[in-house]
Formats: C-alpha cells, structure tokens, sequence
C-alpha cells in the first residue's frame, strides 16, 4: 500500500559531489504517484554540485564543512543534529564521501541506506572500476544496500549488472555503471517509503514482511 499523499516519508539525501544521482531521484519524485517527499538535501562540501541542484529544485540545503571539525566524531554529532532537526524518515547517501562514525550509523540505522558501484561484497571501498578491470571481471555492477556499522557491508537489497566490454577504461565503465545507478535507486527508495522494505536486526531484509534470501539482480544490460 503506497503512502497517503498527504504525510509522505521524509527523505533526506547527503552527496559529496556532483549529484547525478540526487538528479534522478529529483526527477523520479516529480512523479504524481511517488510516495516520499525529499526535505533537504546536505553536504559536507560548500561547493559540491549537488546543493545548486537541489536548490534549482527548491529544495532546502545545508552544508556541514568537513574541515572545520578536528575529529571525525565531531564531524558526526554535527551532521546528526541537522539530520535530527529535519526530522527525515530515510537518510539517502548519494555519492557521500565520508565514512561514518558507529553511534551516527546506530542513530539511523534501519532508515539510511547507500549506493556503491561494485557487485557487493566485491570491491568495498574506493576505485571500484579499476579494480574490476584488474581482476578480469567479466561483469560489474552497482549495489544498493542498507547501511550498517560494517563499511559497504550492510544487507545489499538490490544489485544492476554491467558487461565488461573489451576496451573498458575505468571511465567508460563508470558510465554505464552510473545509467544503472539511475535507474535503481529511486526504484529502493520507493519501496521503501511504500513501507514495503526494512531491515530486520543487523542482517536480514524484509520484502512485503516476507524474509529476502538474497538480493534482488537485474541483469546485465
């Protein structure tokens, strides 16, 4: 049952960079039946791309400067009292480029869930493509998981294939790759804002209250 349009899940979304996927998602929310309403939308970059995005959107932005903190956990109880303010049902990670501290990730946990380009568990981490590439991977991919206490170790709730092609650069990959991303993301987050996924304990998805064995994978196209 999808949401009642007039109390829709708060989504906030948190991206570093240049916020293609905060592009999709925008676009994907502009649908008249889509069950969440994205509030605000942060980063941790003053000038990261993705901020003029929202705020061409009309979303509400805020920055929470990495450097001005002298240790990660003050960078954290910072960031969690904006989130906290904003009252978010789902917290988005879209290209957030820091790693969070345990007690950030327990206080939204069930709730935050991230994007990572590789075949999870492969290639946790940075340089995905390259590292793809090296290994001779025949297919890559992006995962889509809930974010847990275990760096890109979280339940993965859907993957997307990637044929490698023969010629692949990191970049060329990266590209397709990214179309994917596009793709599935907001397809999660629709699901989860219908209240049709959660994350049960520390390990285990719910699907429609039914126990999900394994990811759900599209294949490569």
């Amino acid at each position: 049952m999808q949401a009642d349009p007039v109390d829709k899940p708060r989504i906030l979304v948190l991206a570093s960079g240049s916020g293609t996927n905060l592009q999709a998602l925008i676009e994907a929310s502009r649908e008249r039946d889509f069950p969440g309403d994205i509030v605000a939308v942060g980063s941790n970059r003053p000038q990261a791309f993705a901020l003029e995005r929202a705020a061409q959107a009309g979303i509400e932005t805020f920055t929470v400067d990495h450097t001005r903190y002298e240790t990660r956990e003050a960078f954290d109880n910072a960031l969690r009292l904006e989130l906290e303010r904003r009252q978010p049902d789902l917290v988005v990670l879209a290209g957030f480029m820091r790693i969070l501290t345990e007690d950030f990730v327990r206080a939204f946990q069930g709730r935050m869930i991230n994007v990572h380009p590789s075949l999870l568990p492969r290639y946790r981490g940075l340089n995905t493509h390259q590292r793809a590439l090296d290994a001779g991977d025949e297919v890559h991919g992006v995962s889509i998981h809930f974010v847990t206490e275990d760096l890109d170790g979280g339940p993965v709730i859907a993957r997307a294939e990637v044929p490698v092609r023969p010629g692949d650069t990191a970049e060329t990959l990266a590209e397709r790759v990214q179309a994917r991303e596009h793709l599935l993301y907001p397809i999660v987050i629709r699901w989860f804002c219908e209240g049709r996924l959660q994350l049960a304990g520390n390990d285990r998805i719910l699907f429609d209250d039914v126990p999900v064995p394994e990811a759900l994978t599209l294949p490569a196209a």
